[in-house]
């Protein structure tokens, strides 16, 4: 028993992305939709099998032009329409920013019994306004509360769902699912922490960021109109969802955590990889007694590629009981980024660093150990990766500094005048005290830095460390300021001790 989700329709133009924001919360059959307070207890809610249906039996009044305006923003176009609410491109023109607004119809506030259900999952949604912020999520900017068509003001996605690309002609590389679900766990994990849980994980609801050339860069979670908020008091819709991607526990009500959003993403992946969701039946029954009863089918040799470590993660997911699940988003995480680290998934391009590769090597650090995600990513994405081989010079004494380094794997080591100073490894920076030095004389290394080991690191300049978060630049000086104490205490102890240190 849960309040289903079905797809809305969607005008010819409309940008695919925002399909999951138009989704109509509506029953099918004779399943009906309960709420939940914040202490747990069900209480009694509207039966939707004997309601209207949003999408078939209301006729929704053509619209002659668009507004001009909503609220402050700027209306360029439709994105499209659902059942109860508008999608529209607009631009804030005081900050000269695109953005999406999801406008709910006047007929659908909380005034009768189809607009209190519709009311409670934009109210959802409208207390996370603010809230979220990670690279991998669909920010939500605004929340207006309007008495006719109150509407929400979200991040501005250009490209497609994951839906696109459940279709076995139209497939992704194993490798680059695996990344894709990578990012979905650890945004997903991002969101627990801030006590939600989406509970409505499925293709529709993830979308595929594309470049100029149609290629899928990055992705994204969205609609969190199902979410359970177990911070909220207020009184919470309960067994919601879309069946095909939903756990056995949350399909038959009870206490859910973060495993059943564990499970949806082994679902979505399972569709990714197969071209078909991990069960499927002519009927709801038919496919609950599947989802209860019956493992899913094994995906080795279902696809070329396939490994058996690729299907032994997802399967994990699936797991009927969420005990047997991953026991939190970082291990599952790092299940699907070893995949790609071993070699364990066909590498598209077997010589790219994937950002879950980055993510996890970066995480591993020192350095970035007061880091979060969030953080985190900016410096994966900002960053300038790059590999030195032995006897590479990453500086020369004399030369002004103008970028520093984080050695994430490989070792170099430090000369002056000829003489080894020291050796230096993963963790450990070079360059900073040239980088941060106040004048240009005080910018030129006094040192010879070579590679004595295939190094990786991380490098900024000036101008890429300026774009980065005021937080992330935060973390960086944190980070400085130990590496600077730890080298004066090092320093210290070799004066005071140097039979010690020798």
């Amino acid at each position: 028993m849960f309040c289903y989700k079905n797809g809305a329709r969607l005008r010819h133009n409309t940008n695919a992305a925002y399909a999951p924001f138009m989704s109509s919360h509506t029953t099918t059959s004779s399943l009906f939709a309960t709420s939940v307070s914040a202490s747990g207890s069900a209480a009694p809610a509207l039966d939707l099998a004997t309601a209207p249906s949003l999408t078939g039996s209301i006729t929704l009044p053509a619209r002659s032009d668009l507004p001009g305006h909503i609220g402050k923003y700027r209306v360029l176009r439709q994105l499209g329409e659902g059942a109860t609410s508008d999608v529209f491109l607009a631009v804030d023109d005081f900050l000269h920013v695109e953005v999406a607004i999801k406008r709910v119809r006047s007929w659908a506030v909380p005034e009768n019994p189809q607009g209190q259900i519709s009311g409670r999952f934009f109210a959802a949604e409208a207390a996370l306004a603010g809230r979220l912020n990670h690279p991998n999520v669909v920010r939500i900017l605004d929340a207006v509360g309007d008495t006719e068509s109150p509407y929400l003001v979200m991040e501005y996605v250009p490209g497609v769902t994951l839906k696109s690309f459940c279709r076995s002609d139209r497939l992704l590389p194993l490798d680059q699912i695996v990344e894709l679900g990578f990012k979905c766990a650890m945004a997903l994990g991002y969101v627990f922490r801030q006590g939600l849980i989406h509970r409505d994980v499925k293709p529709a609801n993830l979308l595929a960021v594309l470049d100029a050339q149609g290629h899928i860069t990055d992705v994204k979670v969205s609609d969190f109109g199902s979410a359970l908020n177990l911070n909220a008091d207020s009184t919470q819709v309960h067994r919601v969802g879309s069946l095909a991607y939903m756990p056995p526990e949350q399909i038959e009500g009870g206490d859910v955590d973060c495993r059943a959003d564990m499970y949806s993403l082994g679902a979505v992946l399972y569709h990714l990889v197969a071209g078909r969701p991990p069960f499927d039946a002519p009927s709801q029954m038919a496919l609950m007694h599947q989802i209860y009863h019956q493992p899913p089918q094994s995906l080795v040799g279902m696809r070329s590629g396939v490994t058996a470590e690729l299907d032994a993660v997802i399967m994990k997911a699936l797991a009927k009981h969420p005990q047997d699940r991953y026991t939190d988003w970082d291990s599952f995480g790092r299940a699907l980024s070893d995949l790609v680290a071993r070699q364990l998934v066909p590498l598209a391009r077997l010589h790219e660093v994937k950002d879950s590769e980055r993510f996890n090597m970066a995480r591993g650090l020192d350095f970035f150990a007061d880091f979060g995600d969030v953080e985190l990513w900016e410096v994966v994405h900002r960053a300038r990766w790059r590999r030195f081989p032995v006897g590479y010079a990453l500086f020369k004494r004399g030369q002004e500094g103008n970028t520093f380094h984080i050695i994430t794997q490989g070792e170099v080591e430090v000369i002056r005048e000829d003489r080894h100073v020291a050796t230096l490894g993963a963790g450990t920076s070079v360059g900073e005290m040239a980088y941060l030095a106040p004048n240009p004389d005080l910018r030129r290394h006094s040192t010879d830095v070579r590679v004595t080991e295939v190094c990786t690191t991380i490098s900024f300049s000036p101008e890429s460390l300026a774009l980065l978060s005021p937080q992330t630049q935060h973390r960086f000086d944190r980070a400085f300021i130990q590496v600077l104490v730890r080298r004066l205490h090092a320093a210290h102890e070799a004066l005071a001790h140097p039979r010690r240190i020798m």
